[in-house]
C-alpha cells in the first residue's frame, strides 16, 4: 500500500514517523520547503511526552508522481478545494482519502474526489510544530497509544477496507472503527470548540482554560451549546474514550459545577496542548475558525437555539486575523466574564 500524508506539519509529522518505522511505503507532502529539506536530510523527530526520531521521504506537494492507495489528509481545510483538485491525477478508482481534519468536512471532500473515496477520521491526539523537522506530542504517551484515532465509513458500516486502514493507523497509535462517523465528528468538534477555539481566543494552554474560573465555565456554555444545536439535527454524539460526549449537556445552571469537574479530569491529559488556531494566529495566517466554533451558529439557524459563547469565540480569533495580532488572555477574559454576568441575569 501506497500512503500520502497530504500536511506534514504537527500531527502529520508524527503520524508519518510512525508510519515509516513500521515499514510503510508513506510520503510526507508538505509545502514548506525547509521542514521537507530537513525531513529528507535528518528525518522526522517527535519529541514531548516521548522522545523518537525516523528516517523518512518527503515531497512538496508539485512533487507528487504516481498513484496513492490511502491519502491521510491533514491540510487545513482552508485550503481543501485547491489541495483536492491537485490531488485527482493521482488517485486511483478504488484510493481511498481518509480525512482527518478538524470540524465537518466530509462532504465537501465527497464532492471533489468521489463519496466512494472518502472515509473520515477524527484525530484524538495533540501536538505542536516546533521547528522543520520536529513535532511535540502533547498527549501523554500512554495514552496517545491507547487511542489516537477514530475512523469510519460514512455509511457507518465495517468494511474491509476501514479494517485494513486500521491496521495501518495502528502503527501510530491506538486507532478504533466508529459506526457513527457524523456523531464522531461532532464530538471532536465539541472538544476543539470548547478548548481549541478558547486557547485561539484567549492566547493560553488548554491547562489555562481548565485553571481559571470564567474560561472553564465558558467552556462548559460552548459545549452545551455545541449540544444542543447538535441535537436539533439530529446529531448523536459518539462517546469519546468511552466518555459520554452527551453528559456535558446542562440542564440548568445547577449543573455548571459538575461539568466544571468532569472537564477538569477529561482534559486533564490535555493540559499542555496549544490550538493549531493560536499557531496560526502567531504566524499570521488565517485559522480554521470558521470550520471549527462557526458551524454551530451555522447549523444553528433556524432553531432557536442561542450560540453566544462560540459567536465571541469567533469574533475574538476573527478580529486577531484582521489585526495580524495575538491575543491577550487578561484582556479577551473580561469579554468572557461579562457574557456570563449578563446569563447570570437573563
Amino acid at each position: 500500500m501506497r500512503i500520502a500524508v497530504l500536511g506534514a506539519g504537527s500531527l502529520g509529522t508524527i503520524v508519518g514517523a510512525y508510519l515509516a518505522a513500521g515499514g510503510i511505503d508513506v510520503e510526507l507532502i508538505d509545502s514548506y520547503q525547509e521542514h521537507v529539506d530537513t525531513l529528507n536530510q535528518v528525518g522526522a523527530k517527535v519529541i514531548g511526552t516521548t522522545e523518537f526520531q525516523a528516517k523518512v521521504k518527503a515531497i512538496t506537494p508539485e512533487n507528487k508522481s504516481g498513484k496513492y492507495d490511502l491519502v491521510l489528509l491533514l491540510t487545513k481545510q482552508l485550503y481543501n478545494d485547491a489541495v483536492l483538485q491537485e490531488l485527482l491525477p493521482f488517485l486511483k478508482e478504488d484510493s481511498v482519502v481518509c480525512s482527518l481534519q478538524n470540524g465537518i468536512p466530509e462532504n465537501n471532500v465527497a464532492s471533489i474526489v468521489g463519496e466512494k473515496r472518502v472515509i473520515a477520521g477524527s484525530v484524538e491526539f495533540g501536538a505542536t510544530f516546533i521547528e522543520p523537522g520536529v513535532s511535540q506530542l502533547t498527549t501523554e504517551y500512554n495514552q496517545f497509544k491507547e487511542y489516537a484515532f477514530q475512523i469510519g465509513e460514512l455509511n457507518g458500516k465495517t468494511t474491509e477496507r476501514i479494517q485494513q486502514i486500521k491496521s495501518v493507523l495502528d502503527l501510530v497509535g491506538g486507532t478504533h472503527i466508529s459506526d457513527n462517523l457524523v456523531g464522531t465528528k461532532w464530538s471532536k468538534l465539541l472538544i476543539n470548540n470548547a478548548f481549541s477555539g478558547l486557547s485561539a481566543a484567549l492566547n493560553g494552554e488548554y491547562g489555562s482554560i481548565l485553571d481559571h474560573e470564567v474560561g472553564i465555565v465558558s467552556a462548559v456554555h460552548i459545549a452545551d451549546e455545541t449540544i444542543k444545536v447538535g441535537h436539533a439535527n439530529g446529531v448523536a454524539f459518539a462517546k469519546m474514550g468511552g466518555f459520554d460526549i452527551e453528559s456535558l449537556e446542562l440542564n440548568s445552571e445547577n449543573d455548571i459545577p459538575e461539568r466544571i469537574q468532569t472537564f477538569r479530569v477529561v482534559m486533564e491529559p490535555s493540559r499542555l496542548l496549544r490550538a493549531s488556531m493560536l499557531q496560526d494566529l502567531e504566524k499570521k495566517r488565517k485559522t480554521e475558525i470558521d470550520y471549527i466554533n462557526g458551524v454551530v451558529p451555522t447549523m444553528a439557524e433556524g432553531t432557536g437555539i442561542p450560540t453566544p459563547f462560540n459567536d465571541l469565540v469567533i469574533a475574538q480569533v476573527k478580529s486577531a486575523e484582521e489585526s495580524q495580532t495575538v491575543p491577550t488572555f487578561d484582556t479577551n477574559i473580561k469579554a468572557f466574564e461579562q457574557l456570563l454576568s449578563i446569563k447570570q441575569k437573563v
